[in-house]
């Protein structure tokens, strides 16, 4: 007879699901995860990895042309978009397949279909197979998030696209409109630019990348449109007129509405929070715009029921999702975890320039009260930077002028997606200015600007 008792049922095997499951399996608990389409959930599958792949290609593609600065030789330079995207999902659906390896390797029970909850410790799973009543102590519902549609401009995979049409294109976009500026709708503006589709960025707020440090946006639009990118701030797509091969979009921007015309529109205007059909009301649970309200340890306030990684709200990151994953299992195990804490999580966008911070922004830190110590360093005055052709880029670090405590880390320029990590290890270790100060940086890295950044916040700066 099939095991229909657990100590733990997952509900989605995205990256915070399958880590979940596999930690409450080291720790000794029987553990089932049900996932509904792919293991690895959309991460792996059609966000973080395949994007990656995508955008690693077009960055060859654009070192490249960029031959000859390096004494090189490089003629008939091309893409084969096909091949592109087909290496894209190899990529993905490796990993997806090595997430089904862990979980078997942890004796998790793995069941592909769709969960509901129908009482407190009760799961009904649908599968191929037919409907099945699973019990538990303790349920994790990590069932992640869609993309939002907005009335009119939702997408149809032909003409206007989502992030998943946008990894698996039909053809190569000419005249791209990018809708939204965030980490989704940028990479996908730098992916398609740099290969040569004439971009358009429209972002309601007043910035692109609005939740990152005022500068940092700054910088990164001067670099957008100097690689041809038609960014507008402050505006908004009012109506999309679809045509047959073309579509019509009305962009409200001081007041004034323009028609331009495009023959690809991607929308990535935010995220949706996967909710529905899973019984969560009628158990009690509240739900604020469409993500699980819960506290600091991911509780949803049902007892035995945890909510983590998109489901449960902003930051909307894999790495957030994981960290909760594992928090949670060490929780019902009877651990005592840390909860995780958002300030201290690193946002990475993978466009060209990268962008990466953790922490207060300096604005958010004056309005928190903190008087701050800003340092700046730019890459232009690194050597490894010079010596790798990428002399455009900046750090920037805030401290608390009291206390000395980093406050926030915001970075723009080649790799710094890798750079962060060390100021995200600061913030966990609540380092000092002294103590970074003190540290002993290698040469020649770009590390090194990290090293200055500090030093330039307090009047120390070597070379600048």
């Amino acid at each position: 007879m099939a095991q229909d008792s657990f100590d733990l049922i997952v509900i989605g095997a995205g990256p915070g699901g399958y880590v979940a499951a596999i930690r409450a399996a080291q720790l000794g608990l029987s553990v089932a995860v049900i996932e509904r389409e792919h293991m690895g959930g959309i991460c792996l599958n059609w966000g973080c990895i395949p994007t990656k792949a995508m955008l690693r290609s077009s960055e060859v593609f654009h070192l490249m042309h960029r031959a000859k600065e390096f004494g090189l030789s490089a003629t008939g330079i091309d893409y084969d978009l096909d091949a592109v995207v087909k290496r894209s999902r190899g990529v993905a659906k490796q990993l997806s397949g090595g997430v089904g390896h862990l979980l078997k390797k942890n004796k998790v029970k793995a069941i592909m279909g769709s969960a509901s909850l129908s009482g407190k410790g009760r799961v009904m799973v649908t599968t191929k197979a037919g409907t099945e009543d699973l019990h538990a102590k303790h349920v994790v519902v990590a069932t992640g998030a869609r993309a939002r549609e907005l009335p009119g401009l939702e997408a149809d995979g032909d003409l206007v696209w989502s992030y998943k049409h946008a990894l698996t294109p039909k053809r190569m976009p000419k005249r791209l409109l990018v809708i939204g500026s965030g980490a989704i709708g940028i990479e996908f503006a730098s992916f398609y630019n740099t290969l040569g589709a004439k971009t358009t960025v429209v972002e309601v707020m007043d910035r692109i990348l609005p939740v990152e440090d005022e500068e940092i946006s700054a910088f990164a639009k001067k670099s957008f449109v100097k690689q041809g990118m038609d960014i507008r701030e402050k505006a908004m797509v009012k109506q999309l007129d679809r045509g047959k091969d073309t579509v019509t979009a009305h962009i409200e921007q001081n007041g004034k509405v323009e028609t331009l015309t495009f023959d690809t529109v991607i929308s990535a205007v935010g995220i949706v929070g996967n909710t529905e059909g899973l019984g969560l009301e009628a158990l009690g649970v509240k739900i604020d715009r469409s993500h699980v309200v819960t506290d600091e340890y991911c509780r949803t306030g049902v007892e035995g029921l945890f909510a983590i990684g998109d489901l449960a709200g902003a930051p909307w990151l894999a790495h957030k999702a994981s960290h909760e994953g594992t928090m949670v299992a060490e929780l019902i195990a009877g651990g005592a975890p840390h909860p995780v804490k958002p300030e201290s999580i690193a946002g990475c966008t993978y466009c060209s320039p990268q962008i990466a911070s953790v922490g207060l922004t300096e604005a958010k830190a004056k309005a928190a009260g903190h008087d701050v110590n800003v340092g700046r360093f730019p890459f232009i005055g690194n050597g490894k930077a010079i010596a790798l052709g990428e002399p455009e880029g900046m750090i920037k670090t805030v401290f608390d002028a009291i206390t000395g405590e980093l406050l926030g880390a915001h970075m723009v320029g080649a790799e710094v997606t890798e750079l962060i990590q060390g100021y995200v290890v600061g913030r966990q270790m609540e380092t000092t200015e002294e103590d970074l100060i003190n540290t002993v940086f290698p040469h020649p890295t770009l590390s090194e600007m990290m090293h200055e950044s500090v030093l330039d916040a307090y009047d120390r700066v070597i070379h600048m």
